[in-house]
């Protein structure tokens, strides 16, 4: 059996995919999915139905590319709209800071340094709004697990694909972005 339906088989107890996401988010990323999950649901979906109809209405489905391009893109946004309907259901808002603000905990801003003394800013988020330009990282993540529970000055070790990174933590920050 050849085709696009193949697969390569993987294990499911070491595939990093089936691993357990956390449900954390902050109050600014919970925000954002329901505005784009109203937005997809009041206005897009609307819009790519009237289309869909107008298209149909021109006669002959099977060479019509306006109907099926608008019908693809339809059961895309209704795909997405569920998704999200389901996920933010899922999701439990962190909206409170913790009670020891010297560690490093879900929504910290954080400093670190490496041992060249280069600087590195990040802040750790939920797994729905990580932003790789923001330096914005899932408590998920490897980095964000060794640094949780974490204090100012104490050393950080983590296993990165060139070697064993270790990182000192310079600055904890609760602070709104």
């Amino acid at each position: 059996m050849k085709g696009r339906n193949m697969t390569r088989w993987r294990d499911p107890a070491t595939d990093p995919r089936q691993e357990k996401k956390s449900n954390l988010i902050t109050p600014e990323g919970f925000a954002r999915l329901q505005g784009i999950h109203d937005h997809l649901s009041r206005v897009r979906r609307p819009e790519l139905s009237t289309k869909v109809g107008e298209a149909a209405a021109l006669g002959d489905r099977s060479e019509n590319a306006d109907y099926t391009y608008n019908k693809k893109e339809l059961n895309r946004v209704i795909a997405r709209i569920r998704y999200l309907g389901k996920r933010l259901e899922e999701l439990q808002v962190v909206d409170r800071l913790p009670a020891d603000t010297g560690r490093v905990y879900f929504g910290a801003f954080v400093t670190l340094e490496d041992e060249a003394g280069e600087e590195l800013a990040i802040r750790i988020v939920g797994h729905d709004e990580t932003d790789t330009r923001k330096r914005w990282i899932s408590v998920d993540a490897p980095l964000a697990r060794a640094l949780l529970g974490k204090a100012l000055d104490e050393e950080v070790t983590v296993a990165a694909p060139g070697g064993d990174t270790t990182y000192v933590i310079t600055e904890i920050d609760y602070r709104t972005p």
